[in-house]
Formats: C-alpha cells, structure tokens, sequence
C-alpha cells in the first residue's frame, strides 16, 4: 500500500529547473546509477536502455506541441504514436489532481501505467515486452511478412529503426524501472534550460565516450560540440544545399548545421524552406549498430523530421539497413566530418579506393573527394599524421588529388587534448575545401598553445566567437588563450588576433599574426619541381646511355665471348641502374615533402633564458633560503 500511495499521489513534487550543463550531466548519471544496480553494469548495457526510453518521453513532448501548434491553426494532426503506446499512456507519472495533464481523449497522465499497477507486479514489464515493444517494432516492419510496413509514415519508420534492437526491458526491476521513469520524465525542456539541452546529443556524448574506453578499436570518438559549432561558422553553410557527414556518429554534425540554418533562416521561415531543410536537406552514414539508432534519434528530436540515414559501411558500401537514404543525391553541396583516427580497413574497402591503404582517415578522404558537388565544400577534422606523413604513397597521392582537385583554404592547429574527454591525446587539426580549383595558398591558424583538458574544454571562445557567432571582444577571451600574449611587453596593449577576427582576411597581408600565416603552395610545388629538375635530366641521360650498353650486352651474351667482358659491362650496367635509382628516390622524398601539409607556425615566439649557469646557480641558493626560512616559521608555530 505503501508504494501505491506513492503512485497515486495527488501532488507530483516539481524538479528544480536544470541550469547548467554540469547538473544536466549530474541528473543524467543519477539515473544511470539507478541502471547500473539494476541489471545494466556497464555503460554497454544501460546506454542503449537509456536511448530508447529518452527518446520516447522526448517524442511525446515533441508531439504534444505539435498537437498543439496544429490545433492553434485548426488543422488535425495525425501523430506517430496512439494510445496507449505513448509515453504520456504508461511511462508519466499519475495523479487524481484536477490540474494534472490529460491526454487528448480526457484520460489523465499515466493512467496505463496506473492500471497496470494495480494489477500486481511484472505487469509494467509485461505490457512492454509483448505490447509496447512489438507495435514500436511493426511500425516499420509488418509483423507477418516481415516486409517494410507500406502504410508507415516517415516517422513512424525512424522510430522503428530506433527500437529495432531492443528486445525486451533490461531493468530488472519495476521498482527501479519507475524510478528511472519518474526522473526521465523530467528531462524535457520544460525543465531543462534551453542553452543546455541538447536532446540526446548533449545528454550522450559523455556516456558515448564511457561506452567507447571499453570497447573501441582506438579510432572512434566524438567531436566536442564547440568544436563542431566553430568549424559551422567558419564554412556558413547556406539553406536549401544538401549536408552531408559519412561517418555522422551520433549525427553532432548535422545536428548543430540544422541549428545554425534553422536559426539563420529566423521565423520568417516559408514553409516551403522548413520542408526542405527538414527533409532533403540533412544525409549521413554511419556503420555501428548502437550509435545508429542514436544518430536518428538524436535527429528527430532536433527537429529534422526526415533524417536520410543510411546504416552500413561507408567504405565498404555493404549496407545494413538503406531504406531511409532512398533518393538521396550522389554528391554534395557540404560535407561536415570527423573520420575515426588511427582506424584499419580491410582489402574489401581498400579494392575500393585508387590509392590502396589500411588507414581508415585517408580512404575516407578519397571517398569525400568523390562525394562533394563541384564547387561544395568540406570541414573535416583530420589527426596530425596525415598531414604531415610522406611515407607511403597513399597518403602522398591523396594529398595530390586533394591539392590538383580542391582548393584548401583554411587548417587550424588544434591543441592535443581537444579530444581528451574521448580518451584520445592524438593531435588534430580543422581542415577546411572546396572542390573546383587547386589549392595555390593555405591560410593557417595555430591554436596548438592553448592548453585544453578534460575539466577545461575548448570553447567557441577560443576561436574567438560568441555563443551566436559573433566576433566578442578580448576582455571575453579566456585566459588560457591569450596568457602569453598578455604577457609580452611588445604586443601586450595590442588587440589579440583570435580565429574570428583573421579568418576574415585569410591569406591577406592582414590576415597575418603570431598566430596566423600563409603557404605559397604554388611556389612550394614550383620549387620543388625546380629542386627535381637536374635530377630529371641526369635519370634521362643515365636513361639514354644505358640503351646501347643494354643492347651490345645481349650481343656479347648471345655470342658467349669474352666471359670478363661481359662480366664488366654487366656490373656497368647495374651500377648505372642503381644512379637511376637514386636519383629516382631523391626525386619521390622532394615531391613527396611538397605536400606535408603540418602546421609550422614560423611567426611563434619562444622564451630562451639567457641567463649563465652561475645565475642560475645563484637562483637555485635564493629559492632554497626561501623555502628553509619557510619551513622554520612552520616549525616555529607547531
């Protein structure tokens, strides 16, 4: 009776509202935990129990508004989901007060689950496992013919795509199972403020990257949505062009692009510009069966409506599950991208691929170049050794299709631990192209000295951008950034030069700084192409030379004559082969060094001390005086 009167209560106690990212964070773990001591150890188990039953208290707020948003029109609305399947049916909390919501038939919140209550325990697993759970599943899939269900709304067959792996409750427990229920149910943003809620992506990304430290390959993590804002503003996509991200993840990419776009576009928006900015405008593959789901959730909570996710490998092209990617472009206009770091790919993807390679990052470049309209751009992030690595001919020829086919216009040197909240250290850059021309100059900007960690992430102000894009002023710059700037006499009152304010004048007089500069990249290749030119001509005359010795060789073979002269002639032969060689490989390490494309910042400035080894012994018998009078004052007072 005890617990009854809980459920029955008539006075649900209301949240406090959740005002920063870190008591989001808290609140999340808080059910989590009650996961974990309920069948779900490990964050393997209790992350995709968490998806499904997030995303459909989610889609019960989304479609409630819509609801009413139609009806303030007077337009009927046709929802995904019916009772009692919807999460205000048999997940909300119930209560006999006047004032507690009803759902559009009159019944109060909960009222499924307040009568399958009081039919005795298991019932609430009972109506999922063999009710709930296969309507969510025929949704997409006729049960009968196992057939895609033809009368399916758009939605209807995302959400079944996203609870297509679930099989049953993995909670163990009603009790908790309530518990867990009652505190999801508060995440929606009617208590979530709105400059921290970022539907799954924000409430996942962590526990994504907890699930990855104990089963990754060591190539997969997520990028840090600021990361991912900055790299948006950079490119300023425009609406009514095609996005794209072939190894979306948990779709962070083409989430943050619809939101830039869906406020660009502001509340004038025509209907016919939201149609197709949530239905044609948003692409993406992703191959891992867990984050898949995730990715559409995510989507659809975000407010695309139709997003056109393919499941499978992208660098295979076996698909999995590509009903939803129907109809989508063969190229396009944008592509927005983190390919997994230090990934390996088997014959079957590499068969695939003019420059055949294990590396995961430099396939994904090749597929990237195919996939992006003439004239479309990309950002893509891209770890430090394949820009700089020349030795091995994949990522050599690459990088030369990559410069002869586009032109790279921007590379950011990021610090190493951007990504350390994925587990990873490796050094990364933000590579930015359009495919059309070839690249004649780079324009870079370092960023490598700002020290960055788990408990002090990279933020847009590092890039020297506001929380709505705009250029903020130095007295909002964080410290971290401009430390050692402040503390240079020669250019301490002087305005600092962040991202923002260069990027504008990118391989300009003006675009140049400390922090900034530009890559002749014509003249380095015509350098280079000057360096190789007596090599050329020596290899071509060695070339013509060996002919007729090749030739008087077989001669004197075929005539078995003098066996030392033709002993001689061959080792002649053989060595001059061998000079062909040599100025051949001399000729490959000068090209192939054209295009290490690494960050070497040549206007950075480094402290030497100046000062002799006496000084500084000096130094050390100061600083020892100092400590021993401290440690005396301490002994002194105990």
């Amino acid at each position: 009776m005890k617990n009854k009167k809980k459920v029955t209560s008539n006075k649900i106690k209301q949240p406090k509202k959740i005002g920063s990212t870190q008591s989001l964070s808290s609140y999340v773990k808080s059910i989590c935990d009650i996961m974990r001591r309920s069948n779900c150890a490990s964050a393997l188990q209790y992350v995709p129990e968490l998806t499904w039953i997030l995303f459909l208290r989610i889609l019960d707020a989304q479609e409630q508004k819509e609801r009413e948003e139609e009806a303030a029109l007077g337009n009927s609305y046709i929802p995904a989901l019916v009772s009692p399947f919807r999460w205000q049916d048999w997940a909300a909390p119930y209560s006999t007060d006047t004032n507690h919501p009803k759902t559009p038939e009159g019944q109060p919140h909960g009222w499924k689950r307040q009568e399958l209550f009081a039919k005795g325990d298991k019932k609430l697993f009972d109506f999922i496992n063999n009710e709930l759970l296969p309507h969510l599943h025929g949704l997409d899939i006729d049960k009968i013919t196992g057939q895609p269900n033809l009368n399916a709304t758009r939605k209807q067959r995302i959400i079944g795509r996203i609870m297509t792996a679930v099989e049953k409750v993995r909670v163990d427990s009603e009790t908790n199972l309530r518990d867990i229920l009652d505190k999801v149910h508060q995440l929606h943003t009617d208590h979530v403020d709105d400059t921290h809620f970022f539907t799954l992506s924000q409430v996942y990304e962590d526990l994504l990257l907890k699930m990855g430290e104990k089963n990754s390959d060591g190539g997969q993590f997520f990028t840090p949505r600021e990361v991912i804002r900055a790299m948006v503003l950079t490119m300023k996509p425009d609406a009514g062009k095609t996005i794209f991200d072939p190894c979306c993840g948990t779709g962070g990419f083409l989430a943050v692009v619809y939101e830039y776009l869906n406020q660009k576009l502001g509340t004038g928006i025509s209907s016919t510009d939201i149609d197709v900015l949530k239905h044609n405008t948003f692409f993406g593959k992703e191959k891992e069966n867990l984050v898949f789901p995730i990715a559409l959730a995510n989507l659809v909570l975000h407010g695309v409506d139709q997003p056109n996710l393919w499941h499978g490998n992208t660098l295979t092209n076996r698909t999995t599950y590509g009903a939803l990617f129907d109809g989508a472009p063969s190229t396009f206009d944008y592509i927005f991208t983190n390919p997994p770091f230090g990934g390996k790919e088997g014959l079957d993807a590499q068969k695939r691929y003019p420059f055949e390679t294990s590396s995961t990052q430099v396939l994904f470049m090749q597929d990237i170049i195919a996939q992006l309209s003439a004239g479309g751009s990309c950002a893509i992030v891209l770890d430090e050794g394949l820009l700089f690595r020349t030795s091995e001919s994949a990522f050599v020829e690459t990088k030369r299709k990559l410069v002869d086919e586009c032109n790279i216009w921007a590379i950011i040197s990021m610090p190493g631990g951007v990504f350390s909240t994925a587990g990873a250290g490796v050094k990364t850059n933000l590579l930015f192209f359009t495919k059309g021309n070839k690249t004649e100059n780079i324009w870079y900007y370092d960023l490598s000295h700002v020290k960055v960690g788990k408990k002090t992430p990279m933020t847009l102000a590092h890039f020297g951008f506001g929380k709505n894009g705009e250029i903020i002023d130095d007295s909002k710059l964080p410290a971290t950034l401009t430390s050692n700037w402040l503390e240079d006499e020669e250019v301490r009152d002087e305005p600092f030069p962040t991202y923002a304010k260069m990027l504008a004048h990118r391989a300009t007089p003006n675009g140049e700084s400390r922090y900034s500069w530009t890559v002749d990249f014509a003249a380095r290749r015509a350098e280079a192409r000057e360096k190789m030119q007596p090599h050329r001509e020596k290899v071509a005359e060695l070339r013509e030379n060996i002919i007729p010795l090749k030739e008087e060789f077989k001669v004197l073979k075929k005539e078995q004559k003098n066996r030392k002269e033709i002993e001689a002639l061959e080792e002649r032969i053989n060595t001059i082969e061998r000079e062909i060689r040599e100025k051949e490989a001399i000729i490959s390490d000068i090209d192939a060094k054209v295009f290490d494309l690494k960050a070497i910042n040549p206007n950075s400035v480094t402290k030497i001390d100046t000062r002799t080894t006496l000084e500084i012994i000096e130094n050390i018998e100061e600083q020892s005086k100092i400590v021993e009078n401290v440690i005396g004052k301490l002994k002194i007072l105990l």
